[in-house]
């Protein structure tokens, strides 16, 4: 064997043994998020969903995270694959349709807030291009419910503030305890 051969050899060695860390890794989250967060509500039919408060916006799902903590990506239940997606905003929800992942259904009740934000785990764009929906996946009996920001960017830059608008009139009204999202401007 050449020191051409061997070098190809052990750069592939040390390729795969990357590629592997990093699905030990990936696993390990999944269990550590799991464990923290249980699986978000079925999808109701299309029916039980009610009327369009607007009308489907494609985007980017992003990734996510805990709320407030936009570096610790949720990776149980299939909510930390980033995803084309359309987003429909109704009467009972949000449904997240995405394309090659599981499909996410928000309850217009589980809403508890709608920001922007410049980025959050997996994607960072700058400004205010990312639309940040905060909201809570209900408990059940070995779990409390859990609070999650997620992070979805619009493919065409008119869209977010139709979608800003259209998850803000989900939010519970005044009088009504809600968690805003984390501001990333800085306080004077």
């Amino acid at each position: 064997m050449t020191t051409t051969q061997s070098s190809i050899a052990v750069l592939a060695v040390l390729f795969v043994g990357i590629l592997l860390a990093m699905r030990w890794g990936w696993r390990r989250r999944e269990a550590r998020t799991g464990a923290a967060v249980p699986a978000p509500p079925l999808i109701p039919t299309e029916a039980d969903r009610g009327a369009l408060r607007c009308p489907p916006i494609e985007v980017i799902y992003v990734s996510s995270t805990m709320a407030g903590d936009w570096l610790d990506r949720v990776v149980a239940h299939d909510l930390g694959v980033r995803a084309a997606a359309t987003v429909s905003v109704h009467e009972a929800g949000v449904l997240l349709a995405r394309r090659g992942a599981t499909d996410v259904f928000v309850p217009a009740s589980q809403v508890h807030g709608v920001g922007r934000a410049p980025g959050i785990a997996g994607k960072y764009v700058g400004g205010e291009g990312l639309v940040v929906l905060t909201w809570e996946v209900p408990g059940t009996a070995d779990r409390g419910p859990a609070l999650l920001d997620t992070g979805l960017r619009t493919r065409r830059r008119a869209d977010r503030e139709a979608l800003t608008a259209a998850l803000t009139s989900l939010v519970p009204t005044v009088g009504t305890p809600t968690t805003p999202v984390a501001s990333t401007e800085e306080q004077p």
